[in-house]
């Protein structure tokens, strides 16, 4: 049996979310993050419960970013459906960036192996590609960087 505190959201995020907007100094009641906690929680189970039945009268089992964005949507969520949309949408985009650097990285080890096992027989056409990834390769930091920053969903652009 799931009790039903397992099936709230975690109390700790929830209060570090809602300091996040408050003044430094500014305290938080128990039944303040309690409240919050169980709101939160019931709001995202709605727009999920919307989600899946669309999901479920197509014939698919998976729900995706779309599907939540409808759902917000047909449910008359329209403001937070707006930020969402833009969310997802540089979500994708950095998620497509990632792979593509992900594979620049992993030729680049692949080339070096090789390079390894025979130094002496390193063809100009591999120092060359691996010159060249390595001069992109601080792409993907610079991305975590980004994402660690300011949200588009708090701060649109």
């Amino acid at each position: 049996m799931v009790e039903e505190q397992d099936k709230l959201l975690p109390i700790a995020n929830v209060g570090k979310i809602m300091k996040q907007i408050l003044p430094p100094r500014a305290k938080i009641s128990k039944e303040a993050k309690q409240t919050m906690q169980e709101c939160a929680t019931e709001f995202i189970s709605f727009v999920t419960g919307e989600a899946s039945d669309k999901c479920h009268k197509e014939n698919r089992k998976t729900v995706n970013g779309d599907d939540i964005c409808w759902a917000l949507s047909t449910l008359g969520f329209d403001n937070y459906t707006e930020a969402i949309v833009r969310y997802l949408h540089k979500y994708r985009e950095d998620e497509r960036e990632r792979a593509k650097n992900q594979s620049k990285v992993t030729a680049t080890s692949s080339n070096e192996d090789k390079a390894k096992e025979s130094p002496s027989h390193k063809s100009r056409e591999q120092t060359t590609s691996v010159q060249q990834i390595d001069e992109t390769s601080s792409a993907p930091s610079e991305l975590r960087a980004l994402k660690k920053g300011k949200s588009s969903l708090t701060n649109p652009p």
